[in-house]
């Protein structure tokens, strides 16, 4: 039940999947998170009239890049935590944010989470995680940083957290995360 709720699913027949090292393109060991990678059938030939996209995401021998970040177990049944233009490179860590973001929506004041990495001159990228709180919950900083120590990895926990409001959307209501990193770093910039 747990792999057909909180998985995509199964590599289908005639079709191949991995998860590769984002950076190295080394194929990471079952359960790891990486760049899921897939080839068969469904892949397309290359993108019309669009050489330089088709060599970006199409290698050679077929494998798609798919952009998304994720792990498969043994039984080939696929997970996906994000995306990899998300994913935040801290001092050479890769940190994925859904997985803090995930964590943070364990903190009962926690309404809605979502983590952007910021521009660091020392580190590179920096971790700021922007917070929607419970309506009539007040909240520090400090709390969060406090309820994050100890329970996930000590590069992850966020150097900066914000209290917002409200998030930038799409029409359709997605969250627009190069918007709300750009509010963030000028939020900081403003602050300092």
């Amino acid at each position: 039940m747990e792999r057909k709720s909180e998985t995509i699913g199964y590599i289908i027949d005639h079709m191949e999947a991995k998860i590769v090292n984002p950076t190295t393109g080394q194929v990471v060991p079952l359960g790891m998170k990486g760049e899921i990678l897939v080839r068969g059938f469904c892949v397309m030939l290359e993108y019309w009239s669009d050489q330089a996209k088709t060599e970006e995401c199409i290698s050679k021998d077929g494998w798609y890049k798919t952009g998304d970040i994720g792990s498969l177990d043994a039984y080939g049944y696929c997970r996906i935590d994000g995306r990899i233009k998300d994913m935040i490179i801290r001092g050479g860590e890769n940190i994925y944010p859904a997985e803090i973001e995930q964590f943070l929506h364990t903190h009962p004041k926690v309404k809605e989470a979502q983590v952007v990495g910021v521009k660091d001159s020392r580190m590179g990228e920096e971790v700021c995680a922007c917070i929607k709180l419970v309506d009539g919950q007040e909240c520090t900083a400090e709390e969060i940083k406090t309820f994050c120590k100890g329970q996930i990895a000590h590069f992850k926990i966020p150097r900066y957290i914000l209290f917002v409001n409200s998030f930038p959307l799409t029409v359709t209501g997605k969250i627009q995360k190069h918007k709300l990193c750009e509010e963030a770093e000028r939020q900081l910039k403003d602050g300092k």
